[in-house]
């Protein structure tokens, strides 16, 4: 194991400094079991440090982005096997027939259009860790041949009868339950026994809300560093939001709000709540009771009338955006070209504004 990466896993409590400084050593994909305060991620990756030196095969089961590739990566970065190939396939992606190629390899004229002899991901893995992502989607056919190679780590490419021997450890993700695709036919009692020597269950992000504000933040350094734009932090609305919304998509989901929002934001600006792509009732469900209510007292209207109410809350709007036209729109869930209109017919006007600057 890499001497910088042993004395980062020996850290059993990690503070906001030593995260920031641990950050520029190595990147999202080996700090983010180290990245959190939620107790339910410590004891995985306490597990983790305990069967990463070993040749043991891993199941890791959690929803769609919540980080399985991540925890692969990492168990292959403080392995023994760390200096050798880590081999990625994702096996829902291609049929059975393209599935069994990819991962076996196939001789020239197997099949139409294997015009010369090609080798599979597992002997492209040949001394490391292949990590087959989505298992749980793996044709039966598919799966015997897989339990074959766990089994004697031996396998014939498609087309082919010479036997291949590779030392191959085998780390397995599926976002699916197995013992019910085992009840129904679907899944092989056998490889799921085989593959299930230690099992990793990733929590979904809104069950770990406590590392919401360290994700979010390492992303904004990430996208910020990247895009070369100074965007200093969160409004605190802005983080309020992100730890009360929901995250179907989890980690994916945050990483990709949180790219959008920073591309989007102007320099030298916080992220505003405004600025996050988040659907408005997912919006107003994050906000919760308490952001409706500061909603209501933020403006005492001294009258019902429509127009004057209409009136107050652009104006409310332009406010809270710097009276930038296009941003109070969006937070008004209008067209720019409709509140041009309105702040015509109610006669708005601000000095910053180069049709009234004079």
């Amino acid at each position: 194991m890499p001497k910088a990466a042993e004395k980062v896993i020996e850290m059993k409590d990690v503070s906001n400094k030593s995260i920031e400084r641990n950050w520029g050593n190595f990147g999202f994909d080996h700090n983010y079991p180290l990245v959190s305060r939620s107790s339910e991620m410590k004891d995985i990756f306490a597990l983790i440090k305990k069967i990463a030196k070993s040749n043991a095969t891993v199941l890791i089961h959690g929803e769609t982005g919540t980080g399985k590739e991540l925890i692969a990566g990492l168990i292959q970065f403080i392995s023994t096997r760390s200096t050798k190939p880590f081999v990625k396939v994702n096996c829902a992606a291609l049929p059975e027939n393209l599935l069994e190629s990819e991962l076996f390899g196939h001789e020239k004229g197997a099949f139409t259009g294997a015009f010369q002899r090609r080798k599979g991901k597992f002997e492209e893995a040949d001394g490391g860790t292949i990590f087959l992502d989505e298992i749980g989607d793996m044709h039966l056919t598919t799966q015997s041949k897989i339990l074959r190679v766990l089994q004697d780590q031996e396998f014939s490419r498609v087309g082919g009868n010479q036997v291949i021997q590779v030392n191959v450890r085998v780390i397995a993700a599926t976002n699916k339950d197995l013992i019910r695709e085992i009840d129904v036919g679907n899944f092989r009692s056998d490889l799921y026994y085989r593959i299930n020597v230690v099992n990793i269950q990733l929590p979904p992000l809104r069950n770990r809300r406590e590392d919401i504000p360290l994700i979010a933040e390492f992303f904004r350094r990430k996208f910020s560093q990247e895009l070369r734009k100074d965007v200093p932090g969160f409004h605190p609305e802005t983080m309020d939001l992100l730890i009360h919304h929901n995250w179907p998509g989890n980690i994916r989901e945050l990483r990709n709000m949180i790219e959008r929002a920073v591309l989007l934001e102007e320099e030298r600006k916080p992220i505003m709540p405004q600025d996050l792509a988040m659907p408005g009732r997912d919006y107003f469900a994050a906000g919760g009771k308490d952001r409706r209510k500061q909603s209501s007292t933020i403006m005492s209207l001294s009258t019902l009338k429509l127009a004057d109410v209409e009136k107050e809350v652009i104006l409310k709007a332009l406010k809270m955006t710097n009276w930038v036209q296009k941003d109070a729109a969006k937070l008004l869930s209008i067209s720019a070209r409709v509140l041009n209109y309105k702040i015509s017919i109610y006669k708005i006007k601000h000095p910053n504004w180069r049709k009234y600057s004079s």
